[in-house]
């Protein structure tokens, strides 16, 4: 093509674009022209230098713009775009080590490869730019300010997509997007080392860990190792004692989000999940799925150090520490080690006196809700405990065992101990 041709195609350009002029360059200096209009920071070419627009993405009237899909575009750089559309190519780099002039956007920190040239100048300023935009409502800070109306909506509550088959909202877009996946039950990301699939990537990745038994964070008070970041997060709170979660409508704080959504429950007393095969509802799935297994009978979660097996598989954990002789929970006021957290609120409670069980029917009050469930029984007279050699009825089940021992003969392991003594 003459160079005639070429300043006339590059006029009509700036004619449309209304830029300044650019000189033209003899074949021998494009070198040399490339190196002047590179981005100092990513490597990439541009045509000119005040806006950087990427060359390829200048439209030349003449050059043919049909796809191979018969689709016709107006402009190249649409049809660019969508060429790289059903491949999922990312031409675009931020990198300053090497360069490629079919990948001018590259970024050597993250090695992250983009679609479109807009993208990569946007990743940048997660590494380079000042987070001007600072919450007015707690220390984050944000090189966008659309970032920022993103994260004020955690402080506002403001939910502005709806799902439109239930009534659930959220404050960002593919939150809802995940969400639908629980309707249609799409799983679009498979594991490629086993079956199971996956509605989010983040799971995907996780689970992957499974596999390669990666542990890459761990506990600086403790020797514990963690696949995920916000697993080690969540364990050094049993540490620091941080419960950042507090319910509005009561005093009671979480140290896990999760623990605090199930909590807020309690207070709307909405049960979604229904048993099939009895009346009782319940307030999660996943206590659903473990109910249903006390109609049959299932026990997937098997001790390998003994023939013990467990509806749920917290509970194998906890009866594995009975084999390993494991504490990890411990009182700060007296010492005092616990297998399980439960255990250890329900110690704390004999060095604070707090007894937050009260009996609706007279002044009693007790530290734990099987106490207060006890004692109820004294009130109702309700005997759920018979015996079945004889007609006898027990509000407890201990004194049952006890009663039975009548009919064995069996004598109490405590009275043998004591008379040896």
């Amino acid at each position: 093509m003459s160079e005639v041709k070429i300043k006339e195609e590059i006029e009509i350009i700036e004619e449309s674009i209304n830029i300044q002029s650019v000189e033209i360059k003899p074949k021998e200096e494009i070198d040399i022209y490339k190196e002047e209009l590179i981005d100092s920071a990513c490597e990439s070419y541009f045509v000119k230098k005040d806006k950087l627009v990427p060359i390829e993405n200048q439209d030349l009237p003449t050059e043919n713009k049909t796809c191979q899909c018969n689709n016709d575009f107006a402009l190249k750089n649409h049809l660019i775009k969508h060429q790289r559309s059903p491949s999922g190519g990312k031409p675009y780099k931020c990198k300053q080590i090497r360069k490629a002039w079919e990948k001018p956007y590259q970024y050597s920190k993250r090695d992250k490869d983009f679609s479109q040239s807009d993208t990569v100048i946007k990743h940048q300023r997660i590494h380079t730019v000042k987070k001007q935009y600072q919450c007015s409502q707690c220390d984050k800070a944000f090189s966008w300010i659309s970032h920022l109306k993103l994260h004020q909506r955690s402080h506002t509550g403001e939910k502005p997509y709806q799902c439109c088959q239930c009534d659930k909202t959220f404050s960002y877009k593919g939150d809802l997007k995940t969400h639908k996946r629980t309707h249609t039950g799409e799983k679009p990301y498979q594991c490629s080392q086993c079956d199971k699939e996956f509605s989010r990537n983040s799971n995907l990745k996780l689970h992957q860990k499974t596999h390669t038994g990666e542990k890459p964070y761990q506990c600086s008070q403790c020797e514990k190792s963690f696949s995920h970041k916000h697993t080690l997060i969540n364990h050094q709170r049993i540490h620091t004692g941080e419960k950042p979660y507090q319910c509005s409508q009561c005093d009671k704080t979480f140290s896990l989000k999760i623990y605090f959504y199930f909590h807020k429950q309690t207070h709307t007393g909405e049960k979604p999940y229904q048993c099939s095969q009895c009346d009782k509802a319940f307030s999660q799935k996943s206590k659903l799925i473990v109910h249903q297994r006390t109609h049959t009978g299932e026990k997937p979660y098997q001790c390998n150090q003994c023939d013990k097996a467990f509806f749920q598989n917290s509970s194998l954990k906890l009866h594995l520490r009975t084999h390993t002789g494991e504490k990890p929970y411990q009182c700060s006021q007296c010492g005092k080690a616990f297998s399980c957290n439960i255990q250890l609120k329900l110690h704390q409670r004999t060095h604070t006196g707090e007894k937050p069980y009260q009996c609706s029917q007279c002044d009693k009050a007790f530290s734990r809700n099987s106490s207060l469930k006890l004692h109820l029984r004294t009130h109702t007279g309700e005997k759920p405990y018979q015996c079945n050699q004889c007609e006898k009825s027990f509000s407890q089940k201990c004194t049952l065992i006890n009663h039975q021992r009548i009919h064995t003969g069996e004598t109490y392991q405590i009275s043998q101990s004591y008379n040896r003594a």
